[in-house]
């Protein structure tokens, strides 16, 4: 049995990630805000499943929460936040906040939680952090493009920090079909979609299952890379 951290884990792209985890037999600790968020899933009362109500932008407590970890195999920093906002009408605490939701704590987390995956016998300890199509193009967002971008850039970082001992890889998601959506407005969505290949948006589940990959079956050469996720929107 893996022991797996997911931040955001409880709805989206992270739910669905819950539920594979679980369905293979794995024990999967959710840090999350709240949880009241509606779901199909009823993973609050699964055995397998420990909710962890968290706000990750509170940087200060970070080593807290990360002492009343047990045990980890691997850390997903999934959680994250757009908001429709642009350069010139960020507020300083809207611009803090997704600073510190998007990069900081993603970043923190794996400082703070190396030691404790370095330590699995069983598996090779592993990192996937959920980036964005917006840390590779000019986004509108500028606050949240800058973030992505910086958390792509911590992942070639960390991989080659770590030498192996923890594989650490990325993926830039465009976007999905999850509550996260209704912050893009319609004429952005409309305009994404006739650049995609298949004319529709990504799911949580095709996220999800590319995530689920690289955290558990991908080859361990596969390291500190971004996996784009966009069907054809941003060709490289």
């Amino acid at each position: 049995m893996r022991h797996i951290v997911i931040t955001g884990g409880n709805k989206g792209i992270g739910l669905a990630l819950t539920q594979k985890f679980v369905e293979a037999g794995d024990h999967v600790q959710i840090i999350a805000r709240d949880f009241s968020h509606p779901s199909h899933f009823d993973y609050q009362n699964h055995p397998l499943v420990t909710c962890t109500a968290f706000d990750l932008t509170d940087l200060e407590e970070l080593p807290a929460l990360v002492d009343s970890i047990d045990s980890i195999d691997v850390l997903i920093n999934n959680a994250g936040l757009l908001q429709q906002q642009t350069y010139d009408s960020y507020t300083d605490p809207q611009r803090d906040y997704s600073l510190a939701l998007n990069i900081m704590a993603p970043v923190k987390l794996i400082e703070l939680l190396a030691d404790k995956l370095k330590v699995t016998s069983e598996y090779t300890p592993r990192v996937v952090n959920n980036a964005s199509i917006a840390g590779q193009i000019g986004h509108p967002d500028i606050w949240y493009g800058i973030s992505k971008a910086g958390l792509i850039n911590a992942t070639k970082s960390f991989s080659k920090a770590f030498e192996g001992t923890i594989i650490v890889n990325a993926v830039a998601p465009s976007p999905t079909e999850t509550d996260m959506l209704d912050n893009i407005p319609q004429h952005r969505q409309q305009a994404f979609l006739k650049n995609t290949i298949a004319g529709r948006f990504a799911t949580a589940d095709e996220v999800a299952e590319s995530i689920y990959w690289l955290a558990t079956e991908s080859p361990e050469y596969i390291n500190g890379i971004c996996l784009d996720i966009n069907n054809g929107s941003f060709p490289r």
